[in-house]
């Protein structure tokens, strides 16, 4: 109860926790942060903060990148947040999962990516065998030592990969183990296509030693060309 009124959003479990952790959950579906080292976040998460909070574009960090970003549909904009304080982060009310990685790594839908320790290093990749046909299809990598933040839209499922291949939609696709590079099925037919097709044309095939993370929603597909 806060200056006399009474509601049930005042209960305890909705209060601001407090945490000695550099990332740790506030509730399910938002992400604290508690600054010292940078962290670079998607432009755009930030819902609140306490302190000195600097926001600033983050640059891709090379030629490369850039132009990586230039012709993929993988629109990494990323800002870097410096200071001293708390930065509460979340996404499209996603769920918020936190990632320890230590000198390995997670390949993601960008758009499934919340934060990171400024320690980790990432960059943009093609999908095996995603051609113009397929309208291009590219995944972002995480790698290194430190806490990667993802969210997921909906309840995710895990899918282990190791005993027979796994078809996912590649905008259900929220994050899987960096060693596993799926590759892509198009089941479009002739027949289908006349009919106008199921809505299901294109899959990522997922098969070896390693997970695959599922979310309960699926992205609409991003135009290419991103900037």
């Amino acid at each position: 109860m806060l200056g006399g009124m009474k509601s049930d959003l005042f209960d305890q479990t909705n209060m601001r926790r407090q945490s000695q952790e550099r990332f740790s959950p506030q509730n399910e579906q938002m992400l604290r942060v508690g600054l010292g080292p940078d962290v670079l976040a998607t432009k755009g998460s930030m819902v609140a903060y306490m302190g000195q909070v600097q926001f600033h574009h983050e640059k891709s960090g090379g030629v490369g990148k850039l132009a990586k970003k230039l012709v993929t549909s993988e629109d990494v904009s990323l800002m870097r947040v410096s200071g001293e304080g708390e930065v509460y982060f979340a996404a499209e009310a996603g769920y918020v999962f936190l990632m320890q990685l230590e000198n390995e790594g997670i390949s993601l839908n960008f758009r499934n990516l919340l934060a990171f320790d400024e320690s980790l290093t990432w960059d943009i990749n093609r999908t095996k065998g995603a051609g113009i046909a397929t309208g291009g299809l590219f995944n972002t990598t995480v790698g290194g030592t430190g806490t990667v933040a993802v969210t997921s839209v909906g309840k995710p499922t895990v899918f282990d990969c190791s005993q027979q291949p796994i078809y996912v939609d590649p905008q259900s696709a929220v994050m899987w183990s960096a060693n596993l590079a799926p590759s892509v099925q198009n089941s479009m037919n002739m027949k289908s296509m006349m009919r106008g097709g199921s809505g299901e044309a294109i899959q990522y095939v997922f098969h070896g030693p390693g997970f695959v993370v599922v979310q309960a929603f699926e992205w609409t597909p991003l135009s290419t060309g991103a900037k």
